[in-house]
């Protein structure tokens, strides 16, 4: 049973950092293309961030480049979100997701696995 779980989210003041995990299990992680979504409340699921099953290739929405990193741990079977200069408008649901696709992929119908989720809620 494959499953990704969420951790790191919480409350934070405008500014501040958090660092996201998703841990995987049940699957090859070292094969998957690896991405981060958002979901704000009344707001469309929105891609963060993807990287590919190497590491070697990232992509990151304009609105979160250059604050935000993500990277993989493949011998720990985890992916990281790392996240910078942290904005009232960051604030979301963020969810990692697992896809077979190659490369970055930024479309959400291509990955199969998700996790439950991780409140992120920045303060003004």
């Amino acid at each position: 049973q494959v499953q990704l779980v969420e951790s790191g989210g919480g409350l934070v003041q405008a500014g501040g950092s958090l660092r996201l995990s998703c841990a995987a299990s049940g699957l090859t992680f070292s094969r998957y293309t690896m991405g981060w979504f958002r979901h704000a409340p009344g707001q469309e699921r929105e891609f963060v961030a993807t990287l590919s099953w190497s590491g070697g290739s990232t992509y990151y929405a304009d609105s979160v480049k250059g604050r935000i990193t993500i990277s993989r741990d493949n011998a720990k079977n985890t992916v990281y979100l790392q996240m910078n200069s942290l904005k009232p408008e960051d604030t979301a649901v963020y969810y990692c997701a697992a896809s077979l696709t190659a490369g970055t992929v930024l479309a959400s119908t291509a990955y199969y696995y998700w996790g439950q989720g991780t409140q992120v809620t920045v303060s003004s």
